[in-house]
């Protein structure tokens, strides 16, 4: 039995950890199934915003009409797009694989391990074991217990990168993060696209204000069906079909594609590993459990990432592997901070959110302010044509700490970063954005101008 120092599984921010170890000198292991990078490099946020720009693009020419400029013939090359897209993470990938082979400390397995008893794991034949153990093991996409969904072929994010030719029509099941994204980019090169959502809205995780203006803005260039449960799925001749109930009426409809794609969410892939065998616990979704440290149900194992089942971005998971690594090798433990986790989702319009909605701060909160403002009411966004798109931010009224903040529109992830950063200072406070210079016009003005019309609610 070869016996570690470290042991790593996931080799996407679990990578920071075991660089770290080697930097030290500690013997390490990395243990990853899939290609070396994680899904953030080979199957997430990077091809996904490569291949999903050339749609921003193209929506905004669509849109110069108002402004007084006409394209006429506009051509897309799906296969190009598909080959820059492949081309910003394969080289990535065979470095990574060149550099982990030349590492004399570290020892990479490319195959699936699981664990066999305390700390210890079985990969490519043999057994290893660590002291000390971290589970960035990622997720994997869930594939619902669909009728005839075994019958066919379809499209999730491990897949959809390798496609060549654009197809025609496509069903996408799921109204998140990665279906609205796929949704805006399909739609925007040409193809026919349906989404069909079970709940009352796209992004259930977003501002139910957010949600609405997005359905309005999808629905204009898509067919969009929220309370739409898919029932059975199959073939029909050359293409496929999809039956959806409608959870209010019980109506059932019929919609054909050339393809499906999956986008209901992920799972743990915690079975995988077997990691009761070592005594790390999950709960009843399958996700590790963890307390504050990161620690897991089993002294000397830790876990982040989408492991956890918590907040799946890559930030995050970098973030987590940081306190891991601290709270493993430090004399002081760490405590993690989820107070204001940052996302975005790259659909058109573009959306951010950092820290609390409106629900979660009047849960918290006896009381909360809440100020917004819109594009078009700035004169950058109005030069820009914007005709819709807001921000909103949410404060405690005792002090002036931000809570939260939620933008729709042109750069909304840039823009929010000035929100952010105060919510990562000691006092959280809103003062410094009621101070601070805005360059006017510009498009950070949505922002500061949010303050100008705060309410209690």
């Amino acid at each position: 039995m070869e016996k570690y120092d470290v042991i790593v599984v996931g080799s996407g921010s679990g990578m920071n950890i075991a660089s770290r170890a080697v930097r030290d000198g500690r013997k390490v292991a990395v243990i990853d199934k899939d290609p070396p990078g994680g899904t953030c490099l080979n199957r997430g946020c990077i091809p996904s915003k490569v291949m999903i720009y050339p749609a921003d693009i193209i929506s905004e020419v669509k849109n110069f009409s108002k402004l007084g400029i006409n394209f006429s013939d506009l051509e897309v090359d799906f296969q190009k797009i598909m080959e820059r897209t492949r081309k910003s993470f394969l080289p990535d990938r065979e470095r990574i694989k060149k550099n982990l082979k030349q590492e004399s400390n570290l020892t990479f397995y490319n195959d699936k391990g699981r664990f066999v008893s305390d700390y210890t794991m079985k990969v490519s034949g043999e057994e290893i074991k660590a002291d000390k153990i971290f589970l960035f093991s990622g997720s994997r996409p869930l594939i619902p217990p669909i009728e005839g969904i075994n019958d066919i072929d379809y499209l999730t994010n491990r897949n959809i990168f390798d496609l060549s030719e654009k197809p025609e029509s496509l069903i996408i099941i799921g109204g998140g993060y990665v279906a609205t994204e796929f949704a805006h980019f399909f739609s925007a090169i040409g193809t026919e696209v349906t989404i069909l959502e079970q709940m009352d809205r796209l992004l259930v995780q977003q501002d139910p204000e957010i949600s609405k203006l997005l359905e309005e803005k999808l629905s204009s260039r898509m067919a969009v069906k929220t309370n739409h449960k898919v029932e059975k799925v199959g073939k029909s001749g050359e293409k496929k079909f999809v039956i959806a109930k409608n959870t209010e009426t019980e109506e059932e409809m019929e919609i054909t594609g050339e393809s499906i794609l999956l986008a209901t969410g992920r799972r743990s892939n915690a079975d995988l590993l077997e990691v009761d065998n070592t005594g790390v616990k999950t709960n009843e979704d399958g996700w590790i459990i963890s307390n504050e440290f990161l620690e897991t149900t089993k002294k000397n194992i830790w876990v982040g990432g989408d492991a956890t089942g918590k907040y799946m971005f890559k930030h995050v998971a970098n973030y987590e592997a940081a306190v891991a690594w601290h709270n493993a090798f430090s004399d002081h433990k760490m405590k993690i901070d989820y107070h204001a986790i940052p996302s975005a989702v790259f659909t058109h319009p573009q959306i951010a959110s950092v820290g609390l909605n409106i629900e979660e701060a009047k849960k918290e909160h006896d009381a909360v302010l809440v100020g917004k403002s819109e594009y078009k009411d700035t004169a950058y966004g109005y030069a820009m044509g914007v005709e819709d798109g807001f921000c909103k931010i949410i404060i405690n009224p005792d002090n002036g700490e931000i809570l939260g903040a939620h933008i729709i529109g042109p750069f909304a992830p840039l823009l929010i970063q000035e929100v952010i950063n105060l919510m990562y200072t000691e006092e959280r406070s809103v003062n410094p954005l009621y101070d601070a210079l805005h360059i006017h016009p510009a498009l950070s003005e949505v922002v500061s101008w949010s303050l100008d019309n705060l309410k209690e609610v």
